[in-house]
């Protein structure tokens, strides 16, 4: 049986088995392919710039440099200047507590929402997708049909900024009043209400207080519902979220 030494020194190798498991895990926890070997990869130097850990994780050196950025926007990494852009990896065992401490807001979440339901005795009329193409599509959709708010709470706010520009800019044309809740220092597009908040996992929809949407870390999965029962719990979790931010009255 290898030791707990020789099984971190495999972590080195992108060839290993002992490496590919660890990308899946981190895969399952909402970073994708190229981003679990570039973090392995710079858990493994201390420090990199993008062609260094491309060189390290196996990835392309012309996605290395996005890729780092992408961890450093999720957590994961620590830009610390000079050219090239060197960057070090947040200390695994703190990704982990953050992680913990998420998964464990979101399923406390979860565990209050099923005991909702069983009181009421209502049908959950919860509908899933999987992929994430439908999932962003599903999305769009939800911000097309909004006619007065739309909260968007997420971790992956740079990708679905992106891929919603043109929506986000005809809701702001209709009148709709959209909200992006995510981490510190993000871009939004103009005319978007931003509100601050770290340690997110999961991306969650609220369409005119009427239609929900919650989905997966990599958003390669969601559940979407208009039952009232649960659009209201979502609603009052979001409230909760967006009364607490600066400058919020009772704030």
């Amino acid at each position: 049986m290898a030791t707990a030494e020789q099984t971190a020194v495999a972590l080195g190798n992108p060839g290993s088995e002992e490496f590919r498991r660890a990308a899946g895990v981190l895969g399952r926890v909402g970073l994708t392919q190229y981003e679990a070997r570039a973090y392995i990869a710079l858990v493994g130097r201390g420090v990199g710039d993008a062609a260094s850990v491309a060189s390290s994780s196996g990835i392309p050196r012309t996605s290395a440099y996005k890729v780092l950025e992408s961890l450093a926007e999720k957590g994961y990494a620590q830009p610390t200047g000079g050219k090239p852009i060197l960057f070090r990896p947040t200390p695994p065992l703190d990704v982990a507590e953050t992680l913990k401490g998420a998964i464990q807001e979101v399923f406390e979440e979860l565990a209050e929402l099923h005991r909702i339901v069983a009181e009421h005795g209502e049908p959950q009329l919860v509908y899933l997708l999987s992929g994430r193409e439908k999932v962003t599509t599903k999305i769009g959709e939800l911000l097309d049909r909004s006619t007065r708010t739309f909260i968007l709470t997420t971790p992956q706010v740079a990708e679905l900024r992106d891929e919603l520009g043109k929506k986000i800019q005809n809701g702001l044309k209709r009148g709709v009043q959209i909200t992006f809740v995510t981490s510190a220092l993000q871009k939004v597009p103009e005319g978007v209400e931003y509100v601050a908040r770290e340690n997110l996992l999961a991306t969650e929809v609220l369409a005119d207080g009427e239609h929900a949407l919650l989905a997966a870390p990599g958003l390669d999965a969601c559940g979407f519902t208009d039952n009232p029962i649960l659009t209201a719990h979502l609603k009052q979790f979001l409230e909760v979220i967006l009364e607490s931010r600066p400058g919020a009255p009772g704030a």
